[in-house]
């Protein structure tokens, strides 16, 4: 685990897993993008489509508000609803005043985008395969007044456990925490979300992942009431649609909460099958970061680059990695999908291997170059 200082820029930030599947890729199979399929449920798009007759009138957030608040148990005064959570991190990186922020890769890299737009110098602690990706606190410099980490972390599906991340605590410090895909892990164990005991935590939750609305942009930050009012008062006016205020209110609901529970479940499932069937390409070179906890599985493959071209050509899409701090060329992020889809893909992925290593007989492929 080390830290990079503000030289260490030169990843494409702004590379996302859609960029996989637009244009020439939207045939293909889509596991490059974290957004679980099948998605929204019919319930919740008539929810929608109910909220379609009030247009006329401005967007009124206050019954969404207090519907998330009821579901952390906080006041309303500490919940802060936003056009997704990436709007989150650009209004932290607008509203607060920062010394010296720090970033742990490798994770979601709009945090230090929004961060470097707004101005801010970034130091980055990445995290060590050989340590599983895992968060040592010790490795965050003790002078950091604002630290993000994400839990569970895109793109190593890796968990920390709720003790460790909260260790990232300090007087004076503002630690934010990016539970995006938290409801996807069953019982949302490890979760800081509706805690307030924790100095200067700020959490970012996103309603995009598990019901399938990263088009409607809708998510939330919990803070203590200081931090929602200087959030708030970087947002524009009206910043969230009354569409996306209906989804909000219905996705916090007791009906939506259990049926995120069973998919968390039944996610969690699927992304066994999925390990599994990687696991025994190990012979081939993949090895799979583990336990993976996430609704994705980050991999190394030799010929990482070539593999994905050849998936691309056998109809499937898979992210790159190596646009996230602290990964090479030899990683791929893929999403858990169902087990008729991973099998497909699986016997796909055999494929490419087979002709990856006829166009390297001599055992080149492996090198990530």
């Amino acid at each position: 685990m080390r830290t990079e200082g503000t030289g260490g820029a030169g990843h494409d930030l702004r590379h996302h897993g859609d960029a996989e599947v637009r244009d020439d890729g939207a045939a293909l199979v889509d596991l490059a993008v974290n957004v679980r399929a099948d998605t929204p449920p019919r319930w919740l798009r008539e929810e929608i489509a109910g909220s379609l007759s009030s247009l006329a009138a401005y967007p009124d957030g206050r019954a969404a508000r207090a519907a998330v608040a009821a579901r952390h148990g906080l006041s309303v005064e500490r919940v802060l609803l936003t056009a997704g959570a990436a709007e989150a991190f650009v209004l932290l990186a607008r509203a607060l005043e920062v010394r010296r922020p720090v970033v742990v890769h490798p994770q979601f890299t709009e945090p230090e985008a929004a961060l470097r737009d707004a101005g801010h110098a970034v130091d980055r602690v990445l995290l060590r395969e050989e340590d599983g990706f895992r968060l040592d606190p010790a490795a965050v410099p003790d002078d950091a007044d604002l630290v993000v980490i994400g839990n569970p972390t895109n793109p190593t599906s890796v968990l920390h456990p709720a003790a460790t991340v909260a260790g990232l605590a300090r007087p004076g410090r503002t630690l934010v925490v990016d539970e995006a895909f938290m409801d996807a892990v069953p019982g949302e164990r490890e979760a800081l979300a509706g805690r307030t005991d924790v100095p200067g935590l700020v959490v970012l939750r996103s309603l995009t992942k598990t019901w399938g609305l990263a088009g409607l942009r809708i998510g939330y930050a919990l803070a203590a009431p200081e931090v929602i009012t200087a959030l708030e008062r970087a947002q524009p006016l009206w910043p969230v649609s009354t569409p996306a205020l209906a989804a909000a209110r219905a996705c916090v609901a007791p009906r939506a909460l259990a049926e995120a529970g069973h998919a968390a479940h039944r996610g969690a499932g699927d992304r066994a099958h999925l390990v599994a069937g990687l696991s025994a390409l190990a012979d081939r070179g993949v090895r799979v970061v583990g336990p993976a906890e996430g609704p994705f599985v980050l991999v190394r493959i030799p010929d990482a680059a070539g593999v994905r071209r050849r998936l691309r050509d056998l109809g499937h899409a898979v992210r790159r990695g190596d646009t996230f701090p602290g990964l090479g060329p030899d990683w791929i992020r893929v999403a858990v999908r169902d087990r008729a889809t991973t099998n497909g893909f699986l016997t796909a992925l055999t494929t490419a291997l087979d002709r990856s290593t006829t166009a390297h007989p001599t055992g080149t492929a492996g090198n990530g170059t």
